[in-house]
């Protein structure tokens, strides 16, 4: 008779029970198999049942698309938990549209939002609430695609291509620099400088996370698989100034991951809110729930037609209300 479908919770020595809160995992026991669905539920209850319905199982690495798949004996079921413990029901509205034509959409996005998928959701991030937003709009979605990326904490312009004949030229746009991407932030402390550029080495460091290199290291191979040391570059010009924090400007002359964030840090002037590089959780008696920058600005030529394409977007409030206070 065939063995009931179960998981096997025993520790081993190889470790097929995960200790990470946030990622539940174990082995499908010999002899057994049963559907995702099922298996997360007996490993995480409704906790699991939740990780399915958003898209965070894993199945021997690979995301489950299909709750009713079958997990063989010997595969390895993990579940992503949120880290915040909680899943965003992010739902676009017309205000939120700050650009649309046949080819492209422009969203005035909000600090908070992820821009794509997690690894513990597919669901409550903007390209996907965009794709839902254009089906329920017009009875059918396109082809939703990023052209760029803005960190969570990030607000402002954010642009997605929506016909398959725009990607192209488009990513060929921003690979080439030719899309002027300037920035609104407010950092901690007032700089000496009125306007500063920086040119630096930006890559992994051992632990994995972004930092600076100098910039004579740019080009230099990074250990396990870091990829190598490339050149960032920005422009700074400090536009306001308020108690011990100043408005910036910064222009992006790359666009590497966390670049204005490190390069700011790098100048001894972290951005508020910004906790991992340095920057202060309160200003002005309030809480941060994130860094204070600003994706003000997209100037390009559009990617099928070739006109300008001048997109901006508003401060959020918090920001505003920063700079208001400091009578910025």
């Amino acid at each position: 008779m065939k063995a009931a479908p179960t998981l096997n919770h025993e520790a081993h020595e190889d470790h097929e029970v995960a200790t990470d809160p946030f990622r539940p995992s174990a082995r499908v026991a010999p002899g057994a198999s049963a559907s995702v669905q099922a298996l997360a539920a007996k490993l995480a209850g409704a906790t699991g049942s939740l990780a399915v319905a958003h898209g965070g199982a894993w199945l021997d690495g690979r995301r489950v698309s299909d709750p009713a798949e079958v997990a063989p004996a010997g595969a390895l079921l993990t579940l992503r938990l949120p880290p915040d413990g909680g899943y965003p029901a992010l739902e676009l509205n017309p205000r939120d549209i700050a650009y649309e034509d046949e080819w492209l959409v422009a969203l005035h996005k909000r600090a908070g939002w992820y821009v794509g998928a997690t690894p513990w959701d597919v669901c409550g991030n903007a390209l996907a609430a965009l794709g839902r937003y254009l089906a329920a709009r017009d009875g059918a979605a396109p082809p939703v695609h990023l052209a760029h990326q803005l960190d969570r904490d990030s607000s402002g312009v954010l642009l997605l291509s929506k016909a398959p004949a725009a990607n192209a030229p488009l990513q060929a746009a921003f690979a080439g620099g030719r899309v002027n991407k300037r920035y609104l932030g407010l950092c901690t402390g007032v700089p000496t400088w009125a306007t500063t550029e920086l040119r630096t080495g930006h890559g992994r460091s051992a632990g994995g996370r972004w930092r600076i290199y100098p910039l004579e290291e740019v080009g230099r191979v990074l250990p396990q698989g870091g990829g190598r040391v490339r050149v960032a570059h920005t422009t700074f010009v400090v536009a306001g100034r308020l108690a011990d924090a100043a408005l910036v400007r910064a222009t992006l002359h790359t666009g590497r991951t966390h670049q204005i964030r490190l390069h700011m840090a790098h100048a001894g002037h972290p951005l508020l809110g910004d906790a991992r590089y340095g920057g202060p959780t309160r200003y002005g008696g309030r809480d941060l729930p994130g860094h204070l920058l600003h994706a003000a600005e997209l100037h390009l030529a559009h990617p099928i037609t070739g006109a300008p394409l001048d997109l901006a977007s508003p401060l959020p409030e918090l920001f505003q209300a920063l700079l208001d206070l400091g009578g910025a």
